[in-house]
């Protein structure tokens, strides 16, 4: 037996629809309100901002969504990505677990996030859009939206957060090499921009900032869209083809996974890897816990609110009901950019606090522990964001070996670590910063989240 199975679909079995989770709940998602009047937006009010096609995959209750053949084409850069059977980490670990993990790093921008830079791009094109604007934490989704860009002839403008940019210079770089435009955020291009370092010149950004920035640019120019990388449901709906994969890719191997875990920043890879298995336990096909991982530092799902928040610091996006660390809240510089974001995915949040998933936190030393373990017996450096559900994925290896239990343990890879070994010189290193919950901070933040009633 090898020391790594691998489970590969061939082209012909890459989705040829999304699943969108909203058909399969039992309950209704709550309505996203105008940032202005606080009543219910319409498509109307989301035109300035995304093409028509996106905006009726926002508000779709089909179970299926077709993936247009262009998009599929576009697919075959990467997909299907594999599922391995981490068998030498399972040996590391001295575990009765059978461990698995689909491997999203093997996509150009190397992460999940390529499955919804392609579809945005090519609705937009579509729509006679010719620029899009957007942000990025880490770089993994501003480099997907560069390589999308390029593929289907569009201008991008990529918002990157001062702190990534920073940490991550070859992450710029490469969305350069595709054609995008970078800049780091807070940025002087935008009024917001200047206001923030107006006021806070060594402002090492947020999620939240960047977002307000692209929003922005968006908004004053007719050519222009704003392209999101996670929280949306469209966006959401567009990942599941992890899932749908995932599911085949587990069937061939002859197991059901016990539980899923993904890790989560703002939702995306999370949903879409569990919102498909999800979707067959609601409809009495699998017994799966699904967990998300999230940082310390920036802590949404197991220490925010539920309540309506604004997804950006200069509350110009609608208002989404989301667990939330108030949209003023600017966290920690952790590694794991994609991770540092103040809020949740809306359809994430609502199946969290309906007790549909589980969540949970962990810190930043323990998570790059995990990846370096990864690293040495899978042979595949891991994001920092990714680390977080490998870390949970070895805890729950070892409370099965501790208990004397058997447990299949299935996680989402969402990407590789190339472009982050400045964060593993000072892991290995031991100067790498464990970044306490800022309670206090945290507070202040919450302060300004707006009370609204359901």
């Amino acid at each position: 037996m090898s020391d790594r199975t691998k489970y590969v679909l061939d082209e012909d079995r890459i989705p040829r629809a999304w699943y969108n989770i909203v058909a399969d709940l039992p309950f209704a998602p709550a309505a996203v309100l105008h940032p202005g009047t606080g009543q219910p937006i319409g498509p109307a009010d989301l035109a300035p901002l995304f093409p028509m096609a996106l905006i009726a995959q926002e508000v779709s209750a089909e179970r299926e969504i077709e993936i247009p053949e262009p998009v599929r084409e576009a697919y075959r850069l990467y997909r299907p990505s594999p599922v391995y059977r981490a068998r030498r980490l399972e040996k590391a670990l001295g575990t009765p677990a059978h461990i698995y993990y689909k491997y999203e790093g093997v996509s150009p921008g190397g992460s999940h996030k390529p499955n919804t830079a392609l579809a945005q791009a090519w609705y937009n094109k579509n729509e006679g859009v010719t620029r899009l604007a957007t942000e990025t934490g880490a770089g993994q989704w501003g480099t997907s939206l560069a390589i999308a860009g390029a593929l289907f002839g569009l201008e991008v403008k990529v918002y990157m957060v001062r702190a990534s940019y920073d940490q991550k210079p070859y992450r710029r770089m490469l969305m350069e090499t595709y054609g995008a435009q970078v800049v780091a955020s807070p940025s002087p291009t935008t009024n917001y921009g200047r206001q923030v370092l107006a006021a806070t010149p060594e402002n090492p950004g947020s999620l939240g900032i960047a977002i307000s920035e692209a929003v922005e640019d968006a908004a004053t120019r007719d050519d222009t869209k704003y392209s999101l990388g996670s929280v949306l449901n469209h966006v959401l709906v567009h990942q599941s083809v992890i899932g749908i994969e995932a599911i085949e890719q587990m069937a061939m191997a002859g197991e059901e996974p016990d539980v899923i875990i993904a890790c989560a920043g703002g939702g995306s890879n999370f949903a879409g890897m569990a919102f498909p298995w999800l979707g067959r336990k609601l409809r009495g096909e699998g017994h799966a816990r699904i967990v998300a991982v999230e940082p310390e530092a920036a802590p949404s799902l197991t220490k925010g609110v539920y309540e309506y928040d604004f997804g950006d610091t200069a509350r110009l996006t609608p208002l989404v009901k989301m667990h939330t660390l108030g949209h003023d809240f600017i966290p920690e510089p952790i590694h794991a950019g994609g991770l540092r974001y103040h809020g949740m995915a809306p359809l994430v949040s609502l199946v969290k606090d309906k007790g549909l998933i589980e969540a949970r936190a962990v810190h930043q030393n323990p998570s790059f522990e995990a990846g370096v373990l990864f690293a040495r017996s899978e042979g595949i450096l891991p994001a920092p964001e990714s680390s977080h559900a490998i870390r949970v994925a070895i805890d729950e290896a070892i409370e099965a070996r501790e208990a004397g239990q058997s447990r299949v343990i299935l996680f989402n890879l969402s990407g590789h670590g190339h472009f982050d070994l400045s964060a593993y010189e000072r892991y290995l290193a031991g100067a790498l910063e464990d970044y306490e919950y800022p309670a206090d901070r945290v507070a202040a933040a919450l302060a300004a989240v707006p009370v609204i009633s359901d």
